[in-house]
């Protein structure tokens, strides 16, 4: 049983570094970069499928 606490007081303090650093910060404006470049995409590709004429597969 000690040895359960010692593993989740260690993963705790493993998520605070990187929850109280500038880690969390850089990899949420990442993810938002990475969502509208996606988002771009998938219009895109929403354009193109309609252009050609092509109905989506089910």
């Amino acid at each position: 049983m000690l040895r359960l606490a010692l593993g989740f007081f260690v993963v705790a303090l493993i998520a605070a570094l990187f929850g109280f650093g500038g880690i969390a910060a850089g990899a949420a404006s990442i993810a938002q970069v990475l969502f509208f470049v996606f988002l771009v995409l998938f219009v895109v590709s929403l354009l193109f499928g309609a252009l050609r004429g092509r109905t989506p597969r089910a």
